[in-house]
């Protein structure tokens, strides 16, 4: 052969020349080779971009006068209703084609040539149409094909819940109908070019290769059962679960559902059938309405993170060395949301929160339990001193806290406080008053700082001291003390139970004993000057005051006033400094309505004086000018009933 000879030659070293109708073959089979290899190029780079492989709509056939439509593969420009998805090389497969097409032209052009004159009739190898594998077929035995494929052929539809149904070609219709797309790919092919689909395979679509009758598809599709709305299940969108205790919220994934897309179903029952397809699996083709809200939501994680934020936190209420503590437990009952997504905290939950917090802390208005200093253990009921949690104030604070998602140790918001959390809230300084014995005691950091013996209400006139503890209101130096008919000056006046008080009595000669039974005060607590001065001077705002009656301490005897040191007269009324919350009225005219034991209660003539008398100024002269009202003081208890027996009710007045 010629080329033989040429590699003969060039191996011995001869000069000969090979004859010119070797030559002529072997620079056939270089140009061939060029061409084959350039098209092929060419037709990857041209091809139109966005295409994919499925079923396009119809392409008007070719007609026999010439009149195509423009092509899509840049091999030729003309062709029918075919549709080219031939994938470009990529550069691996365009480096091993040079490779094999130089080897080609090392070897000689022949071989290659004559492996092109196969194609010509043959379509190229790795070329599948609608799916079909035409590799080395000619058009003759691609239609053979097909038509074999369509006899008899049966659709196996697979759904989502395993179930299975089957659509036959003949149900709807089915028949080969061939244009001229066969030809046109054949048409097409450059036979030089194959080397190029060894490596870069090429899929075509062909509409009018397939078909069906529509309308007998469409009555086929309804009458299956997984179109029955009856048997479809709807997705579920992804949720955020319940609360789990110790852990917090997570999201539920969303759940797929059998409720079909009608539209997505038919095209990808007519994209299977055109494809002669045996299964098509509803899951894996997409034709399900998915859910609307997916795990991965942004919104839905958004609102996990919140609720697992205020969820997790915790409040800390310090109350002495106990410890109350709100956490996620709680807490997710009370979070609501709004149409927004936006999450609010359930203001009526909170606040029967802080009302069991003050059920079980608060101690105002509860009985307490006093070491008497008779060594008797009492428990004295009634009054108004202890803590008090401010519900109202702390329900606010309690959601803020919450909304703020972040966990804190705090006390809650009192409107009264006391000395104590951990055993007697009033701790150990306080004003303990036996009225049975007509006998005060002021402790002071657990010392006893003063005794003395005192006259209490008036028993005969109903005016009784009412028993309780009580915080001490205010104290005012240089009050004035009025009723309806009389007006007594006082040096020290120190209120603890609305308009009841402690104060100074200097028109009496006598304290204590049984002196308060007939010849009483109008509720008051009536002292020595000296013994006044001492408490007053020791005493503060808040401090309690321990009202009790105690049998079996009765005492008869009653103990003469100290003297009274001579004090000059200034000549204007003494303003009194503002050391405590004062209250803005005269000093027995309280800051609410007071009850049977009030002293603002008129009696029917100021009370008397004991045994020395010393009373108050007569009518014709005037009393001392009334000291300037003070500031309003902290609303106390009403000074009315909740006496323990012997004091029934306390009577208004000095």
């Amino acid at each position: 052969m010629a080329d033989e000879n040429r590699m003969t030659e060039r191996q011995e070293g001869t000069d000969r020349r090979p004859s010119p109708s070797a030559d002529r073959a072997a620079a056939e089979g270089r140009e061939a080779a060029r061409r084959g290899v350039s098209r092929g190029k060419a037709g990857r780079k041209g091809e139109e971009p966005g295409k994919t492989s499925g079923i396009k709509p119809a392409a008007a056939p070719s007609d026999r006068s010439g009149n195509k439509k423009e092509a899509a593969m840049p091999d030729t420009e003309k062709k029918t209703g075919a549709v080219s998805h031939k994938k470009p090389a990529g550069k691996k497969a365009g480096i091993a084609a040079a490779c094999i097409a130089a080897a080609v032209l090392a070897g000689g052009g022949g071989a290659y040539a004559y492996m092109a004159q196969q194609y010509k009739e043959a379509f190229f190898p790795n070329t599948s149409i609608n799916g079909l594998d035409a590799s080395g077929k000619t058009m003759d035995e691609v239609k053979s094909m097909i038509a074999s494929e369509i006899n008899g052929y049966t659709l196996t539809i697979e759904t989502g819940d395993g179930k299975t149904e089957q659509i036959t070609g003949e149900e709807i219709g089915l028949h080969p109908e061939f244009d001229d797309s066969l030809d046109w790919i054949l048409e097409t092919q450059n036979p030089y070019a194959w080397l190029d689909y060894q490596l870069n395979p090429a899929s075509y679509s062909i509409d009018a290769m397939v078909v069906y009758d529509e309308e007998a598809l469409d009555g086929r599709i309804a009458s299956l059962s997984c179109m029955d709305p009856s048997q479809m299940r709807p997705a579920v969108d992804a949720a955020i679960s319940e609360y789990t205790p110790g852990q917090g919220y997570r999201i539920i994934p969303e759940e797929p559902g059998t409720e079909i897309d009608g539209a997505a179903f038919k095209e990808a029952l007519g994209e299977a059938i055109k494809g002669l397809k045996s299964n098509l699996s509803l899951a894996e083709a997409g034709v399900y309405k998915e859910a609307a809200v997916r795990r991965d939501n942004p919104e839905l994680s958004e609102r996990l993170e919140a609720l697992n934020r205020y969820a997790n936190m915790a409040i800390n209420y310090q109350f002495g060395s106990r410890t109350e503590t709100l956490d996620g437990d709680r807490i997710h009952e009370w979070l609501t949301t709004d149409g927004a997504g936006n999450l609010s905290v359930n203001e009526e939950m909170a606040a029967a929160y802080v009302a069991e917090l003050a059920a079980e802390y608060n101690t105002s208005n509860k009985a307490k339990t006093i070491r008497t200093s008779s060594g008797a253990d009492l428990t004295v009921k009634g009054g108004t001193y202890g803590w008090r949690i401010n519900q109202a104030e702390e329900t606010k604070q309690l959601i803020a806290d919450i909304l703020a998602g972040e966990s804190r140790t705090r006390e809650p918001v009192y409107s009264q406080t006391a000395a104590s959390r951990d055993g007697n809230d009033y701790g150990n300084t306080y004003v303990e008053i036996n009225l049975t014995a007509q006998h005060l005691y002021m402790y002071k950091d657990g010392k006893l700082l003063v005794e003395s013996d005192f006259v209490s209400g008036n028993l005969a006139r109903g005016w009784g001291t009412p028993a309780g503890t009580y915080p001490l209101t205010y104290k005012q130096r240089n009050a004035v003390l009025k009723g309806e008919n009389y007006r007594t000056p006082v040096d020290y006046w120190m209120p603890f139970n609305g308009g009841i008080g402690m104060h100074d009595a200097k028109w009496r000669g006598a304290f204590g004993g049984s002196i308060y039974r007939t010849n009483g005060s109008h509720g008051c607590i009536n002292l020595p000057h000296s013994v006044a001065k001492t408490i007053y001077e020791n005493i503060q705002s808040g401090i309690p005051v321990i009202c009790y009656n105690l049998s079996g301490t009765e005492n008869t005897k009653s103990t003469a006033a100290p003297a009274v040191p001579a004090q000059p007269q200034p000549p204007a009324p003494e303003q009194p400094p503002v050391t405590e919350t004062q209250p803005s009225a005269p000093a027995e005219t309280p800051a609410q309505p007071a009850g049977p034991g009030s002293e603002l209660q008129t009696p029917v003539q100021p009370e008397a004086p004991a045994e020395t008398p010393a009373p108050e100024a007569p009518a014709e002269t005037p009393a001392p000018p009334e000291a300037a009202p003070p500031e309003t003081p902290p609303a106390g208890g009403p000074a009315g009933p909740g006496s323990d027996s012997g004091n029934a009710g306390g009577g208004p007045g000095a």
